[in-house]
């Protein structure tokens, strides 16, 4: 008869899930064992510890006229001076936003 390998030891099980539960990421616990993420994850729900990461509510985001409404609104300009400001990257807008918004 073959004897089952064993994956981890009671040892190993016990550590993984104390750091588990104190919030270390699956990621660094199975670098840190030597055993792949999928492992982990694998063993983790076999000891009834794991929980999925949820799915974040989507950012839902704003759009840049209305990033340059405000941008103009802040600055004292009309927005039809300001719309060619609408080519720049959403991150840019965003960034000067919070720029002039800091004052």
């Amino acid at each position: 008869m073959t004897e089952k390998l064993q994956n981890y030891t009671p040892e190993q099980v016990q550590l993984m899930v104390e750091q588990y539960v104190q919030g270390v990421s699956v990621e660094q616990i199975a670098e840190q064992l030597g055993k792949s993420v999928r492992s982990i994850v694998a063993k983790l729900s076999r000891e009834g510890v794991y929980k999925p990461r949820t799915k974040q509510a989507q950012v839902v985001r704003v759009t840049k006229a209305s990033l340059v409404e405000q941008i103009s609104m802040l600055v004292g300009k009309p927005s039809e001076q300001m719309e060619s400001l609408e080519k720049a990257n959403q991150d840019v807008l965003v960034a000067l936003l919070e720029h002039i918004r800091r004052g």
